[in-house]
């Protein structure tokens, strides 16, 4: 008897470390403010998907090669952060999750299909949405920016509502906070208390959002497990950097950890 429970033991050990990988939620990164998630499930969100930003040199591919997407996050209306996501959607026909505003102004004006979105998938600052079979809860969190939205044209802008950014819980992965461009507020201490950010996606870049010494201490008010930059060296002018973030974060002595990723790097939680 002993020797079957030892077997069964051996067996499990070879086989488990495989199925406990296939559980782990992946963040991938494609420069700018462009990010994929992928739930333990195999549920794909896109967060301001510009895939073919200047930073990213197989944006072109990485395009090409997406096939599927359950979601498409969008913090506010501004090309750099609409990116990719019309041919995306409809591509892949992926449900758009905004504020109701952007929502309205993205179908209205830039051509995302109106038949991929509703008010399951629309909201408002401080409220929760509960997405894929409960798989992600998503809460929409302010940012202090603007937004409009530019017109299939390229040329026309019209209203795209407040900007904002996300609070996202993946079910059996971590939480993740994207800032979307922001500068620092105090209410980003009331993130923290509704529960634990193991992931902030925090702009750096300057000049149009907060730059290093604000987004550490953004960092110092959110006190996520893990800060990843973002939002820096798409273009000159961008000229926030890593290194002046870190020296920010431990000048400040702000604990969370500092996470810097190349661009097309995955991640696993």
């Amino acid at each position: 008897m002993r020797s079957f429970y030892l077997a069964v033991f051996l067996t499990f050990s070879l086989i488990a470390p495989t199925s406990f990988a296939a559980d782990k939620t992946e963040l991938t990164w494609y420069g700018h403010a462009a990010f994929k998630l992928k739930t333990p499930t195999g549920k794909i969100l896109l967060i301001d998907p510009w895939l073919m930003n200047p930073a990213n040199k197989n944006g072109k591919d990485d395009l090409a090669k997406l096939d599927k997407a359950d979601l498409i996050l969008i913090t506010h209306g501004h090309a750099d952060h609409v990116g990719n996501s019309i041919d995306i959607a409809k591509k892949t026909g992926a449900r758009l999750v905004s504020t109701f505003d952007l929502g309205k102004g993205l179908t209205t004006y830039a051509g995302f299909p109106k038949e991929q979105l509703g008010f399951d998938t629309q909201g408002n600052f401080g409220g929760e949405l509960n997405l894929l079979d409960g798989e992600v809860k998503i809460t929409f969190i302010p940012a202090v920016h603007s937004s409009s939205v530019m017109n299939e044209n390229g040329k026309d802008l019209h209203d795209g509502g407040n900007p904002g950014g996300f609070l996202i819980h993946v079910k059996k992965g971590p939480t993740l906070y994207h800032t979307g461009d922001t500068d620092v507020f105090a209410d980003m201490a009331l993130i923290s208390k509704f529960g634990k950010v193991d992931v902030m996606l925090a702009c750096i870049g300057d000049h149009f959002t907060m730059g290093p010494e604000r987004a550490a201490y953004a960092t110092s008010l959110v006190k996520p497990s893990t800060v990843i930059p973002m939002h820096f060296g798409t273009f000159p002018i961008l000229d926030g950097t890593p290194d002046a973030f870190g020296a920010a974060l431990r000048k400040q002595h702000v604990r969370s950890k500092l996470q810097v990723m190349a661009v097309g790097q995955t991640l696993k939680f």
